[in-house]
């Protein structure tokens, strides 16, 4: 018997009036999954996590986080769960032991030995004053207190932002070890190689509403092509093609739009470059690159990233 969903919403909608908030969200997460929810500032993704948890009441819709309705449920919900806030706010003078310690005592847990663990592997200091920490580690005491009890669901929202490399890699592959314990992971990013390197499942969130779900391997495969041409070409006959999406150009502008002779394509200018997405019949593209005076065309599979910066651009 399959498993109920760890995270199902239907229509879930919170208005803040003019201001932007989410419009009928449709999501589901599964149980173990690892789940990127991806978006740029501003797209909804923290008013999304708050109101899962029951932190904001939504304007209608509805949802069910680890099988408990987020409205009359919502301290089951917050019992069960871990959850990393975008911004870390501790009660000042206490040291970053005894945030831990309060943490665990609300959820009448003993998780000592794993949070002096947890410390160590963040390189985290918990004998100091929390007024005192800098932002990297500040958000290193909201992991620890996310992740100490090895809840259900980690819900965790921009949590690499303060941190350095090195330590964003230990905090990726605690997330890991918790996901092969049983945990469902959760966590919104606007970081899009962070999602592809970890997560198996993922969805894009733009302007308060879902564009994508699936899961990552799948929207890899959407049949777009990464082109990169230099030499001399014409803009128009590049974008007079259906599926054409410009990613990334440089000095394509400067006389780009008009007809070049070979020499000026071979050896006057070498730099002009054009990148770009291509979704359509390839015969088509190479028909219309065989026109031009090239120096050089490249032909790959685009990123994760890529794909999405078109969605975020649009």
């Amino acid at each position: 018997m399959a498993k109920e969903p760890v995270i199902v919403t239907d229509h879930l909608t919170k208005s803040y009036g003019k201001s932007r908030g989410i419009v009928d969200l449709d999501l589901r997460v599964d149980s173990g999954d690892f789940f990127g929810f991806i978006g740029p500032n501003g797209a909804g993704k923290s008013t999304t996590i708050r109101t899962l948890l029951g932190l904001i009441a939504p304007t209608s819709g509805s949802a069910r986080v680890l099988g408990y309705d987020i409205v009359s449920e919502k301290e089951k919900i917050l019992q069960k769960a871990g959850y990393l806030p975008s911004e870390i706010h501790f009660y000042s003078g206490m040291k970053v032991r005894d945030v831990l310690k309060f943490s665990a005592d609300l959820r009448k847990c003993d998780c000592g030995k794993t949070a002096d663990e947890l410390c160590f592997r963040l390189d985290l200091d918990p004998s100091r004053k929390v007024d005192d920490l800098s932002l990297g580690n500040r958000k290193k005491v909201g992991i620890v207190c996310a992740v100490q009890h090895h809840p259900e669901l980690l819900i965790l929202d921009e949590p690499t932002s303060g941190l350095d490399p090195l330590i964003q890699k230990e905090f990726f592959t605690i997330l890991r070890e918790e996901n092969e314990k049983g945990s469902t992971i959760f966590f919104s990013s606007h970081i899009l190689s962070e999602v592809q390197t970890y997560c198996r499942s993922a969805a894009l969130i733009k302007d308060g509403k879902i564009l994508l779900s699936d899961k990552v391997g799948n929207l890899e495969q959407t049949g777009t092509k990464k082109v990169t041409i230099a030499g001399a070409f014409r803009m128009e006959k590049i974008t007079g093609l259906s599926g054409v999406t410009i990613t990334d150009q440089e000095d394509a502008e400067a006389g780009a739009s008009e007809p070049c002779d070979g020499s000026r394509a071979v050896g006057k200018e070498p730099g002009q470059k054009l990148s770009f997405l291509y979704q359509g019949d390839i015969r088509s593209l190479l028909t219309v690159l065989s026109g031009e005076g090239l120096t050089d065309v490249t032909i790959s599979e685009p990123s994760l990233e890529e794909i999405f910066m078109h969605y975020y651009e649009s």
